[in-house]
């Protein structure tokens, strides 16, 4: 078995992961990541990023290489019922120049992180690596094992996503509420230019609400909301009462889902839910992202809520390697700091999506009503900014980054 000593070991090269290995890299860190998979070209349904992710990806340098990938820009989220707008959510109200939301293939931001890091030498990438058990000495966690490999680490960080097998591993349970009434079976329809939403929409018609965006390349990006654990009793149904039901909910798009819809495995099915890691720290350990707090797609708080973390942790491990302290207590300060963010959006998340998505003869009376107060007051203001950046003082501590790591400034005309 191949043994890796180094400063930190992240496992899981997702936003979180790849994000903060890139801000350790910078502050002259050595990094283990591994991953479990080969290659970024599987299925991912969070594709929106919110002006607080870009924003933060910008001051890494990331942003503009993920773009140049492939990207669609969108002005505004809508909410639209029977072809009436209900809600019109403008992200250009916001300060320039991330005042809209950015439609991007995960794999496009993925494999762009993972660049920048591979332009350091103290960076070590180890792909296929399934992590199976954690080193551990006197209950601190001081490596990882996955397959034929063993990393030892000052410090172990799961961003190993929303079934964490670290924090499996670690013995730390999650307290999953079950706070969303819905799951999402998610798909892509190729469309003609003419068919592209300018958008982000969630769309009101016959049956159950429907999300949908313009996505790369060249398509929408379709998720279908069915009532929460009867994916099975609808599947039972078969394919053709599936399609059915989606062309009801969604009736602009019923010939490209008859034309392109054609088995189950062309869907993908989310089970929502939220869930909290009981504690995010132990000796040795940190967990991050969706490894430690899970939410649904209202919103689009996924992606944004991964780079954050990763942003916010990086001083706290610089600090704790310095100081040569990976203890819980140590390491809790950036639970501390973050766990009010988290539990705000988990709310916020929860009254959007019973704002949105029910469906009862009361909610649709009073729905229209209630957005069109809601446009009219500070409040509006007030929850774009949330949904829009989060905490909005939460920054990339590049003071920390060694001299000739720091990214590129910007090319000015």
């Amino acid at each position: 078995m191949a043994t890796h000593r180094t400063d930190f070991c992240i496992v899981g090269a997702g936003p979180a992961g790849l994000t903060l290995a890139l801000t350790l890299l910078r502050s002259g860190k050595e990094v283990v990541l591994l991953e479990r998979s080969r290659a970024f070209n599987r299925d991912y349904r969070g594709e929106i990023l919110q002006p607080g992710g870009l924003a933060l990806l910008a001051q890494l340098g990331a942003l503009d290489g993920a773009r140049a990938r492939g990207c669609h820009e969108h002005n505004r989220f809508r909410l639209v019922e029977r072809g009436r707008v209900l809600l019109d959510i403008d992200y250009r109200r916001l300060p320039a120049p991330h005042n809209y939301l950015l439609s991007i293939p995960q794999r496009h931001m993925l494999e762009e992180l993972l660049a920048l890091c591979q332009q350091f030498e103290e960076f070590t990438y180890i792909e296929g690596a399934r992590a199976a058990r954690l080193v551990e000495e006197d209950g601190r966690v001081r490596g990882v094992e996955a397959d034929e490999v063993r990393v030892e680490a000052h410090c172990v960080i799961a961003a190993d996503g929303r079934y964490s097998k670290v924090r499996q591993l670690a013995g730390i349970e999650t307290d999953r509420r079950e706070a969303f009434a819905h799951d999402v079976l998610w798909f892509k329809l190729q469309a003609p230019p003419d068919r592209l939403l300018d958008d982000v929409q969630v769309y009101r018609a016959d049956g159950s609400p429907v999300l949908a965006y313009t996505s790369v390349p060249d398509s929408v990006q379709i998720g279908w909301t069915l009532p929460h654990k009867g994916y099975t009793d609808i599947a039972a149904q078969g394919i053709a009462h599936i399609k059915a039901q989606v062309s009801r909910a969604i009736p602009p798009y019923a010939d490209l889902i008859d034309a392109q819809i054609q088995r189950l495995s062309d869907l993908s099915l989310l089970d929502v839910f939220a869930a909290t890691a009981r504690t995010w720290v132990r000796d040795g350990l940190v967990l991050i992202g969706d490894s430690a707090h899970t939410h649904g797609p209202i919103g689009a708080q996924g992606i944004n809520l991964a780079v954050q973390d990763a942003v916010l942790l990086h001083p706290v491990l610089l600090e704790s390697l310095r100081t040569k302290d990976a203890s819980a207590a140590f390491l809790r300060r950036f639970e501390l700091l973050r766990r009010p963010d988290i539990d705000t959006v988990l709310r916020l998340q929860t009254l959007q999506g019973k704002a949105m998505l029910s469906h009862n003869r009361i909610a649709s009376a009073i729905r229209p009503r209630a957005a069109r107060l809601l446009a009219h007051t500070p409040v509006y203001g007030r929850i774009l900014r949330k949904i829009a950046y989060g905490n909005p003082r939460i920054r990339v501590s590049d003071e920390l980054f060694t001299s000739g790591s720091r990214p590129a400034a910007p090319v000015t005309s």
